[in-house]
């Protein structure tokens, strides 16, 4: 009786790795479930002529991708509005890569008066909504003569993704020992030498992190493009999708669905080649 008592404890503790793993996949399951089904809803409406009870395709048609191939009436045309989309998500990328690189490294590397601050104030800023700043930001803009432009959208936005993403590479920075760098320096290299030719290639996990932030924050960005841009020929898709929504009674579901699946699947795309980067996010906060 005893030794059949220890084997079953035995046995539990042997699959109890398994049950803790099996209960946490079906609650992640249970907690994805809405999205999951709200995604295979957008897929579904946007093939379909209309949803019986709102749930169930009626008919398979390619009617509401027709704004692949023709303007819809009285919106410009899709592929001149997803060019401005991937311009401005590209150059956001490309200014906040550029600048948090150096900003990042002066942040790990210096020893100033204020940089303790610096961190500090990044954190506490980045927790404000952009949206707070609309009446300074307007007159700014509006100074600079960037109203209706696409480049006072992407000045805005590298900006104020910029001490962010330059907090991320700190992070990457302080993981790199001193001794990587005075080693360049005893062979010879100049400060910017190590820089550009030992330290960058040893945080290319960093920049695509900013890479992947900046991309995406451009890419989905609304509210400055619908706030400071007027004309439709500088629309972005979000831009475009909220104009196709106009008055909820009258809206074709079929096509706002299209082009929401539209929107979506590059960045979908883009995420499945950069996700393993992700993992590799280390923000850590104010060392040294």
């Amino acid at each position: 009786m005893m030794n059949e008592r220890t084997y079953k404890i035995t046995y539990f503790q042997r699959k109890k790795e398994k049950i803790v793993r099996l209960i946490i996949y079906l609650i992640l399951i249970f907690i994805s479930l809405p999205i999951i089904l709200s995604y295979l809803w957008l897929i579904l409406s946007s093939f379909s002529k209309g949803m019986k009870y709102g749930i169930i395709p009626t008919e398979f048609t390619l009617e509401n991708w027709r704004f692949l191939w023709q303007s819809v009436e009285g919106y410009p045309n899709i592929w001149e509005v997803t060019w401005n989309t991937f311009v401005v998500a590209l150059l956001v990328m490309a200014f906040e890569v550029f600048i948090s690189s150096f900003a990042g490294y002066a942040l790990s590397r210096f020893k100033f008066k204020g940089r303790v601050t610096i961190l500090k104030s990044i954190l506490i800023l980045h927790s404000f909504p952009a949206v707070s700043l609309l009446v300074a930001i307007y007159y700014v803009l509006n100074t600079l003569n960037l109203i209706n432009s696409l480049w006072g959208v992407i000045l805005l936005k590298a900006a104020l993704e910029i001490p962010w993403g330059s907090w991320i590479m700190k992070g990457f920075y302080d993981q790199l020992p001193w001794e990587i760098e005075w080693a360049g320096l005893v062979d010879g290299y100049t400060r910017i030498q190590v820089f550009r030719k030992i330290i960058l290639p040893l945080v290319k996990p960093g920049i695509a992190v900013a890479a992947i932030f900046g991309f995406l924050s451009g890419w989905s960005e609304f509210v400055f493009i619908n706030t400071f841009i007027l004309n439709q020929q500088t629309w972005t898709l979000s831009r475009y999708i909220k104009g196709i929504i106009g008055d909820f009674r009258f809206v074709d579901y079929g096509l706002l669905t299209s082009i929401s699946l539209f929107y979506i699947i590059p960045t979908l795309i883009f995420f499945l080649f950069t996700n393993k980067y992700l993992l590799e996010v280390n923000i850590t906060g104010t060392k040294g």
